[in-house]
């Protein structure tokens, strides 16, 4: 196996903390993905990976290499396909993340499109509420909504998500409908914490050019956007949402938006990922789909 080749193995394994789940996607016989693996280990004088029964991780040395890997990795695939203009001749495998909500709403409906038009590229598409790390967990590119800290990746702004206010004909029904904030101390928010344990969030809407906050009650508390919409169709209370995700459910009836002139602030939305000299045309054809998507639902 040559080099390019072993470094190829290497980033799997590391992506996926599994000597046996790298050897399976690869078709290969887990001893040699583990002999291989310790090959390197010899060449390089360093122990790329901590083992254990449980999981594979990377050591430190094992990060440093990892990334310039994936540098020179993408660097030969660009070199390979550089006078290729077929899209068809595009291929190889995408690591993304977005949330639920996202995926459910928004790609996963057009995802078809992008395959049609690259039959050979592969997605592998993690939906998660949780902030995964990009660089040590390998992903190609996430989707990230809300206000981005500086985390030494590149952020390609795709707009923002539009807010509304709502609860459900039941909710309604049993505590009447607020007509201002200031009588939401009377009303029931369902709280959004990605860390359960701590209760900071609020009702917030911008009146002019100020942002105001106002506090509620609300006996229920979730941290996944699922649950979120899930429990304000159960009735437990008052939600503020990007409008994108609720259409279905306000054209049905199932949910009723109410305070319209008191919406939060949009919401940022970014296409974020690692600083490479050199993506990959996958993933650089898969952010263009991705920002061409994009203008029919935001701002």
């Amino acid at each position: 196996m040559d080099k390019i080749q072993s470094m190829q193995v290497f980033v799997r394994v590391a992506e996926m903390n599994s000597f046996t789940r790298a050897a399976e996607s690869l078709s290969l016989p887990k001893a040699s993905v583990s002999r291989l693996i310790q090959q390197l280990e010899s060449q390089l004088g360093v122990r790329l990976l901590h083992r254990s029964t449980r999981r594979v991780q990377l050591t430190q040395d094992g990060q440093v290499y990892y990334d310039r890997c994936k540098e020179l990795l993408a660097s030969v695939e660009e070199m390979e396909t550089l006078f290729q203009a077929n899209p068809a001749t595009i291929s190889g495998r995408l690591r993304v993340d977005m949330s639920v909500a996202m995926a459910r709403d928004f790609v996963l409906p057009k995802l078809g499109e992008f395959l049609n038009r690259y039959p050979a590229i592969e997605i592998e598409l993690s939906s998660t509420d949780h902030r995964v790390d990009v660089i040590r967990e390998g992903f190609d590119c996430v989707i990230r909504v809300g206000t981005l800290k500086d985390s030494g990746l590149i952020a390609r702004p795709l707009g923002q998500l539009s807010m509304i206010n709502c609860a459900s004909p039941a909710y309604l029904q049993r505590h009447g409908t607020p007509l201002h904030p200031d009588e939401l101390s009377q009303h029931a928010m369902v709280h959004y914490e990605q860390t359960l344990g701590a209760r900071t969030s609020s009702f917030e809407y911008v009146e002019g050019k100020t942002l105001r906050s106002v506090k509620t009650g609300g006996a229920v508390t979730v941290n996944s956007t699922q649950t979120y919409s899930s429990a304000c169709l159960a009735g437990l209370g008052i939600i503020q949402v990007p409008m994108m995700g609720m259409r279905d459910y306000l054209e049905t009836g199932r949910l009723v938006k109410i305070l319209p002139q008191y919406n939060a602030p949009p919401m940022p939305i970014s296409l974020v990922y690692p600083h490479r000299l050199n993506l990959s045309r996958r993933a650089k054809v898969f952010m263009d789909w991705l920002t061409e998507i994009t203008h029919a639902y935001l701002k």
